[in-house]
This record gives C-alpha cells, sequence and structure tokens, in this order.
C-alpha cells in the first residue's frame, strides 16, 4: 500500500500535534477577548472576520486538544510524570471552552444553542474526569489540577448560562412578571358572611380605580444632571431595564410609556443621543456576552475562585520538583498558567470598568470623590463622537496629532462605531445587471456568482461589496429626534401612537404643497385636481405592505434626489437619501430587526431587483 504521507511528517505530527493545539486554543482566547469588542467599534469586514473564524475554531481546537489527550492516556504517554501533565493539561481546554468574558454569541441564533453548549459541558466534565482518572493513584499534581478543574467548571457553566438567559424565550420570561391573582375575594365574602350571621354592622365599599393620570409617576432628573456621564450611564441602564422587551415583542405599560414620553421630551438631541447609545450597549452586551452572568453577586464569587484556584495551581506547580518533563512541556505548562491569569486579568479589568459596574453603584460609592473621578475620565474616554463634536465645535482645526487620538480613542473605547449603514437597489441593480455582449471576464464573473448562490454565500458578498457607511452628523442625528419629538407630542393615546407608528408617508403627502408643481393646474380647480393627485399617490402608499411601501419610497427618493431642482440648502435631501438607504439595508441586510412587519421583503426585494436589471440591460 502507498504511504502518502512521509514518516518523518507522522511521527513530527504524533510528537508536536497535542502541543499546537494547546497554544493554538490559548491564543484563539487571546484573540477573542482582545478583538471581540471591536467589532461593536468598526465595520472593518477584516476584524469582523477575525472574531468570526476565531469564534469558530475556538471551541473545535479546544475539543480536538482534549480528544488528543484522551488518546494519549490510553497509550503510553512515556513517564508517570508525563501522564501527570497531561492530566494537568486537560481543565486548561475546559477554561477555554467557557470563553472569554466579551463574546458567548457571535449572533443571537447561537443563543439557542444553550442545551447544545450544557450537554458539552457534561461530556467535557466526563472527559476530563477520565484523564485524571488515568493519572491516578500516583499523580504528582492532583491538587493544582483539581483547583484547574473547579475553575474550568465555573468558566463553562458562565458561558452556558449566559447563553442560556440570551435566548430569546429565557429572555422574554425574565421578563414576564409573576401571575397576579388580584384580591382574595373568596376571602372576603367568608369575612363578610360570618359578620352577617353574628349580626354585626358591616358593609362593602367599593373603590374606583384611579385613572391613569394619577397613577402616572413622571421619572424626574435634576436640571444638567445629565452632563455627567455617569448619571447618564444610570438612567440609561434604567430604561434599559424595561425596554429590553422591545426585543422580544413584549407590550409595556401605561405608566412605561408616559415615563419615557415625559422623559425625552424634555432632553436635547445630544443628551438623548448619549443616553440611547448606552441604553443600547448595554442591549448588547446582555445578548451576546456574558456581562448579566458575571455582573451579579454569585458572579463576583464564583470569578474570585475561579482566579484564585488558578494562582494557587500556579505556585503548588512552580514549588514542584519537574525532573523527567520535558522543559518545553513546563514551558508550554507555565504559559498556560500565565496565560490564564492573563486574560483574567483582562476580564477583571473590563469588568470594573463597565457600565454594569457603573450603573451598580450605590451612592455612597458615588459620593466617594476618587471612585466617581476615575469613573468620570474613563467614562469620557467612551463618549460618543457626535456629543463630542457638538460641545467642541468640531474638528475642522484640529491637528493631526489630535484627531490621530481621536481616532484612537474611538476604537479603543467607543460603545458603537457611529455610522449609518446603507444598501442602494438602484446602484445594486446597475452593477449586477448582465451585459448584452459580455466578455469572458464577464462569463468568469456570472461563473463564480453562480457558485456563491450554490453555497449560500452570494448574501454574504452582497453584503462586503454593496454595503456602504456614512457617519452619523449631529444634523442628522438633531433632524431624526425632532421629528419623532413632534410626531410623539400627538401621540397621547395608544390609538393615535399606533396610528403614527404605522403610518407609510401619507401624512407628508397630505401635508405638502408641492403635490401639484404644474402652474397651469393652479386655477379656481387648483385644489380639486391637488386632491386627485393625492388620492392617487397615497393608494400606492397605503394601500401596499410595509415592506413594499419602503421599496416604492426608496426608488422614488432615489429618483428626486437625482434631480436638479433643488430647494433651499439642501439638506433634508441628504437626510432623505441616507434614511432611505438605510431603511433598505435593514429590510434586505438585516431583516431580523423589521421581523414583525417586513412581510415577504425578501422575495419582493428579489423581484424589483430583477425587473430593474431587465430595465437597465436594454
Amino acid at each position: 500500500m502507498v504511504n502518502l504521507i512521509p514518516t518523518v511528517i507522522k511521527k513530527l505530527w504524533e510528537k508536536w500535534n497535542l502541543r499546537f493545539f494547546i497554544l493554538f486554543s490559548l491564543s484563539l482566547q487571546t484573540i477573542l477577548i482582545l478583538c471581540a469588542p471591536f467589532r461593536k467599534r468598526t465595520p472593518n469586514i477584516w476584524i469582523v472576520f477575525i472574531v468570526w473564524t476565531s469564534y469558530l475554531l475556538a471551541d473545535w481546537a479546544a475539543n480536538f486538544a482534549v480528544g488528543l489527550i484522551s488518546n494519549r492516556q490510553g497509550n503510553n504517554p512515556g513517564s508517570d510524570y508525563a501522564r501527570d501533565l497531561l492530566a494537568f493539561w486537560a481543565p486548561f481546554l475546559l477554561l477555554h471552552l467557557g470563553g472569554p468574558d466579551t463574546i458567548t454569541a457571535f449572533a443571537l441564533e447561537d443563543n439557542t444553542l444553550w442545551l447544545r453548549h450544557f450537554l458539552g459541558l457534561i461530556f467535557q466534565v466526563i472527559a476530563t474526569v477520565y484523564v485524571f482518572g488515568e493519572s491516578l493513584p500516583i499523580n504528582k499534581l492532583w491538587l493544582p489540577t483539581c483547583l484547574l478543574f473547579l475553575a474550568g467548571i465555573i468558566k463553562y457553566a458562565e458561558r452556558t448560562r449566559g447563553l442560556y438567559g440570551a435566548s430569546l424565550d429565557n429572555f422574554k420570561e425574565a421578563m414576564v412578571k409573576k401571575p397576579d391573582p388580584g384580591p382574595n375575594y373568596a376571602k372576603l365574602m367568608e369575612e363578610y358572611s360570618s359578620k352577617k350571621e353574628a349580626e354585626l354592622p358591616t358593609h362593602i365599599e367599593l373603590t374606583a380605580e384611579r385613572s391613569k393620570e394619577y397613577r402616572t409617576k413622571t421619572y424626574v432628573i435634576e436640571e444638567n444632571e445629565l452632563e455627567s456621564d455617569m448619571a447618564v450611564v444610570r438612567h440609561a441602564h434604567h430604561f434599559f431595564q424595561i425596554f429590553k422587551g422591545l426585543i422580544v415583542d413584549l407590550i409595556f405599560s401605561f405608566q412605561e410609556r408616559q415615563e419615557s414620553r415625559d422623559f425625552f421630551h424634555d432632553r436635547k438631541p445630544v443628551e438623548a443621543f448619549k443616553l440611547i447609545a448606552v441604553e443600547l450597549n448595554f442591549l448588547y452586551e446582555a445578548l451576546f456576552t456574558k456581562a448579566v452572568v458575571v455582573h451579579s453577586k454569585l458572579g463576583y464569587i464564583l470569578r474570585a475562585i475561579s482566579f484564585s484556584a488558578i494562582v494557587v495551581a500556579l505556585v503548588f506547580f512552580y514549588k514542584l520538583e519537574k525532573e523527567g518533563l520535558h522543559s518545553f512541556d513546563v514551558g508550554i505548562t507555565y504559559t498556560l498558567l500565565f496565560g490564564a491569569i492573563g486574560l483574567d486579568l483582562i476580564a477583571v479589568f473590563m469588568l470594573i470598568f463597565s457600565d454594569w459596574t457603573v450603573a451598580a453603584l450605590n451612592k455612597s460609592w458615588r459620593k466617594c470623590f476618587i471612585a466617581s473621578n476615575i469613573f468620570e475620565k474613563y467614562l469620557n474616554l467612551k463618549r460618543s463622537s457626535l456629543s463630542t463634536e457638538t460641545t467642541n465645535g468640531g474638528q475642522e482645526n484640529s491637528t493631526k496629532i489630535t484627531r490621530c487620538l481621536m481616532w484612537t480613542r474611538k476604537i479603543l473605547f467607543r460603545r458603537w462605531y457611529e455610522s449609518v449603514s446603507m444598501f442602494n437597489l438602484i446602484d445594486f441593480s446597475l452593477k449586477e445587471r448582465e451585459k448584452v455582449s459580455p466578455t469572458i471576464f464577464d462569463r468568469c464573473g456570472s461563473f463564480h456568482i453562480k457558485f456563491l448562490e450554490y453555497f449560500g454565500l452570494k448574501d454574504h458578498r452582497d453584503k462586503i461589496k454593496y454595503r456602504s457607511s456614512k457617519p452619523l452628523t449631529a444634523e442628522l442625528w438633531n433632524f431624526i429626534f425632532e421629528e419623532l419629538k413632534g410626531k410623539s407630542l400627538l401621540a397621547d393615546d395608544p390609538e393615535t401612537a399606533k396610528k403614527i407608528g404605522s403610518a407609510r408617508g401619507d401624512w407628508v403627502l397630505e401635508d405638502r404643497d408641492w403635490v401639484v408643481q404644474d402652474s397651469n393646474l393652479v386655477d379656481q380647480d387648483g385644489d380639486k385636481v391637488k386632491h386627485k393627485v393625492i388620492t392617487k399617490l397615497l393608494s400606492y402608499v397605503i394601500d401596499v405592505e410595509y415592506d413594499q411601501s419602503i421599496l416604492l419610497w426608496h426608488i422614488a427618493t432615489d429618483l428626486c434626489y437625482e434631480t436638479n431642482n433643488v430647494v433651499g440648502d439642501g439638506s433634508h435631501r441628504g437626510f432623505s437619501k441616507t434614511l432611505s438607504d438605510y431603511m433598505l439595508y435593514l429590510l434586505v441586510m438585516q431583516p431580523t430587526m423589521m421581523s414583525s412587519v417586513a412581510g415577504i421583503g425578501q422575495t419582493r426585494f428579489r423581484d424589483t431587483c430583477a425587473e430593474a436589471k431587465k430595465f437597465f440591460s436594454r
């Protein structure tokens, strides 16, 4: 039989495969804890790709290494000390399977796999116990191995609990209040009957339910309180606890709606922006990281236990005699120990200087000058560039060094990348249309696209190639906020609020005077002509599905944007273009953000694109 793999390579693989995969697993954990936070701070596709591949490879590498250790223990690993060292390495892989605090899931769908991770925890614990059992009864490293085993179980359990809590079903269940059976009418009537029988003076008095206006409590804050970043975080956490139910379509009470409405009516646009940015950061960390698990009393205790266990294991290993061990294996062991301690120290730093910690600080801590000053300075680094530009009057006159420092601050500390993602249908259709006389390169490109479609990768390719972004400016945000505030002022009752929320642009058509542009039509019958035009347009806007309405307005906005009739400074023209492309981006590339209203948006978009490509190919 022909041996395709040379014997030298086989021996090299057998000797170094375990060492390589253990170090590879540690490297992946380091990449994840350092790079995962950049995923929300930059749209750079290469950063996202590194995080994605590291996330997928991390579990595989650790599981593969556990299998190699188990296989080595079943065979002859060499000396008894070498067998002990293999058993000592196994719990490190449990630590790695627990993953860093900065990422538990790459997508929301990953959270639904919590049960698979729970079963993985059970089987990996069994595998580690088997490896440890094979080294007994003369294992010189049994105590540090047990300590690392405890730390590994804690880490893996934290990740599993984080996935469980972030899965949408359990996320919703945790927010549902306990059933309220109401007053005990049976007991009331028993007491009433017994007193009646005893001929005691008794009567039942009915108290009218308090009106909504009386029950509503206004959420009051001190004047200029939101100038403090710590105050912004506290108030953002308050609203996060209420409105995180939006992600699972919970219905809010009148008091909750009114509280939020009154609060934001009194806010400036920049104050609202800062607060919403922090609130969304809380939501991101609750769904994709271990934040909820570790930021609790039990989480703090378990983190202290696991860190202490690793440090004590390092001390024990340092004091043990190492005769009979390969010096390279000793170096790997120290690398694993110091790597685990280093990763935990980074996690502790992130845990202390996080929005969750600031929100949890009580009044006595907030009054401490040193603590509050440190947190204020750190939170100032995380402040959005939108609020900074509004406060400092922009960066036009800043030096190159200042701009470089600002860019570094954004990448390292900001909560999100502060840009508006966009996608344009006409631009996509023009570039994707079939050419009348295709060249050999065009045919190769068509084959390439069909290849990607076969493996389900075309959507990812389109996101990379056709998704664009532009910074969210203070002017655009002010426009959005003032428009929303104006609509909110009209929404005095749920019915009006629902009508405003389901509007398809019909208010714009009814309120504007630009519907009739032809001067020949502006006579005594001008109003009738205008009414006819509006009625005809409204049928295309109102009597369609939500996704079709977005497509219609997107195409109309694009066509109007390309005309030369610019009125005023043209700022609203640019705002309309940006928001139109953003809405189509949500509909096409982030359909889960509009799942309850989008209908058959993906199918309708493909049909519209096919029609546009056919039109442009003529």
